[in-house]
């Protein structure tokens, strides 16, 4: 029996958490049963979802299959990124550096702050009036 080929590769960004499955095959992209271009909507975000396939030193194809959830669409272009990025170096550890050079493997840490009490939110104040 053949066996069944396939690197995963988990991406977080905010609160998107992206799953991520890369195959041998055509090129196909899905989303969450979605084409690629029916739920990444603009540009921006497709071009960040699709960065680290732009890096010279792929010489295959693969299929890609994502679930995302959590956080905003933006927030998820970039979790399938990092995801991408690490299922690609589950294929190919000598990919590390050239996607290292392009950002694409650090975890972006930046999230929601927390709201803090006395105060109207994490940084805005109650209105002050002296009387």
């Amino acid at each position: 029996m053949a066996e069944f080929v396939q690197y995963y590769g988990t991406g977080r960004r905010k609160s998107a958490i992206a799953r991520v499955f890369l195959r041998p095959g055509s090129g196909k992209f899905t989303v969450n049963g979605k084409q690629f271009e029916e739920y990444f909507v603009t540009p921006a975000q497709r071009v960040a979802a699709k960065t680290p396939f732009g890096i010279p030193e792929i010489n295959e194809t693969f299929d890609v299959f994502t679930t995302v959830k959590g956080g905003g669409v933006n927030g998820q272009a970039d979790a399938v990124k990092l995801g991408i990025a690490r299922a690609l170096m589950e294929f190919n550890i000598e990919l590390r550096k050239a996607l290292k050079a392009g950002g694409m493997v650090t975890r972006d840490a930046r999230g929601k702050e927390r709201k803090k009490y006395g105060q109207k939110g994490a940084r805005a104040r109650f209105q002050f009036s002296k009387r």
